[in-house]
């Protein structure tokens, strides 16, 4: 008698394509300083920036697009959300972190006042060593949900997240399971777009810090 093995099809894993957006370039009063919580425009510069990144994605689907309510962040997305039968849903916890006593100081008055390079700003913050700022768990705890909840009711499909440098590099941290301190060489320039491919248990970054503004449209 013999008999053979009954073998069933694998489940397939939807892969979910997500696109992080920075923030185009800030006004001039605000550069170079960890703006973080505070509520800035964008330069000239930056709304051409925008104008750039729009352009670039001009003709992609996306089937949903979630942003940060900050001001920033709605002007780089004005452009691209132009384009017929596009629309942003706004989410509060893709804010950017609070840097609490470091707000609005540049990286000298950092180091001048708390003795400290402002360079390790994601090492501070895993150290909850930043006066009145959100620590590294507190920042996750409101971040992850958001995270989430984008992966659970858009499977399988093209989502764009705009945020900022610090979100981005935590949602990369979240979704790559790596402490957020390894993401400080990782640049996260003004108006870029890094693509995320999620397959879960997989993660794959297929484009970081692509800037159209740059490196072209």
């Amino acid at each position: 008698m013999s008999s053979t093995k009954s073998s069933r099809p694998k489940k397939t894993v939807p892969v979910t394509r997500l696109l992080l957006i920075r923030h185009a370039e800030v006004e001039p009063l605000y550069q170079g300083v960890f703006g973080g919580r505070i509520d800035m425009n964008l330069s000239e510069r930056g709304h051409e920036q925008a104008t750039l990144l729009a352009k670039f994605l001009r003709g992609r689907t996306f089937d949903a697009i979630y942003a940060s309510p900050m001001k920033r962040v709605a002007q780089t997305l004005k452009p691209l959300l132009a384009q017929p039968g596009r629309a942003a849903v706004v989410m509060n916890g893709l804010k950017e972190v609070n840097f609490g006593d470091w707000t609005g100081l540049n990286f000298e008055q950092v180091r001048e006042k708390f003795n400290v390079t402002a360079f390790e700003w994601l090492h501070q913050l895993e150290l909850a060593a930043i006066p009145n700022a959100e620590t590294v768990k507190t920042f996750r705890a409101r971040v992850e949900p958001c995270v989430e909840q984008i992966l659970r009711d858009h499977p399988g499909q093209t989502v764009a997240i705009a945020c900022h440098g610090g979100t981005i590099r935590m949602i990369l941290s979240i979704l790559l399971d790596m402490p957020l301190p390894r993401f400080a060489s990782f640049d996260i320039d003004y108006a870029s777009a890094t693509w995320i491919r999620v397959s879960p248990p997989k993660t794959e970054v297929q484009l970081l810090n692509f800037t159209p503004w740059r490196d072209g449209v």
